[in-house]
């Protein structure tokens, strides 16, 4: 019969124990949760987290990395000029190296404009452009004759595909998540603090602190009973 009373004190126990974040907001002062706040806010006004902008600039690297693959392949093949022309002008789907540049141009201005321009906290963006490099080197590297031309008929499809995902996974398993909790960090700040401002409304000067008056009722009814104890005969 004593089992229930402990069951029900070791669920309390452990329901307090899973948010020690909300009891530790609690916990910290006034002073100290509007230090908080501030800096949140201050966050907010950059316009982006560090985190989104370490994705950025990771898919910018992806955009100079293909390019500078892609210029390599070029002057590897004779010349940039001659090769760029025959790429470009003469643009032959199953031996051109071009398609691939303007795929991480694709993904460039797509994840850029999403999540830096109008900061989407939303994973379709990248899922559609992982998709559409998914889809469009497996198709490319099945039909295409990229293996016969050397080692860049690997190289590109490869680090393209790769780059692609690790941007994929980036989003979503750091950027989203991070942001998420941080700004549920500041909403239980805030709501800490506007309770902590309706617990305490504001300081106490030191005028407010004084001690009462000796009551002159009492000082008078301590008189009488001396005076009547000297009147009292002697025996």
């Amino acid at each position: 019969m004593n089992r229930v009373p402990g069951d029900v004190e070791n669920a309390h126990s452990s329901s307090v124990e899973s948010c020690p974040s909300l009891r530790d907001v609690h916990s910290i002062n006034p002073a100290q949760l509007m230090a908080r706040i501030e800096s949140y806010e201050g966050r907010e006004k950059k316009g982006i987290s560090d985190v989104r902008r370490t994705f950025c600039l990771f898919v910018t690297f992806d955009l100079l990395f293909i390019t500078l693959l892609w210029i390599i392949e070029l002057n590897v093949k004779g010349g940039i000029e001659t090769t760029l022309e025959k790429e470009v002008l003469q643009y032959d789907y199953s031996s051109s190296y071009f398609d691939i540049f303007l795929l991480a141009v694709f993904r460039f201005k797509v994840l850029i404009l999403a999540y830096a321009m109008c900061r989407l906290r939303h994973w379709w963006a990248i899922a559609f452009t992982t998709a559409v490099t998914s889809a469009f080197l497996l198709a490319k590297v099945i039909i295409s004759q990229l293996f016969s031309q050397g080692a860049f008929g690997y190289v590109l499809p490869i680090i393209s595909f790769i780059l692609a995902w690790i941007e994929t996974w980036f989003l979503d398993f750091k950027v989203l998540p991070q942001e998420a909790e941080e700004e549920n960090r500041f909403l239980i700040a805030q709501d800490a603090s506007e309770r902590a401002a309706l617990l305490h409304p504001g300081v106490l000067s030191d005028g407010q602190f004084y001690s009462p008056p000796e009551s002159v009722a009492g000082r008078s009814d301590e008189d009488s009973e001396e005076k009547q104890d000297s009147e009292k005969p002697v025996v």
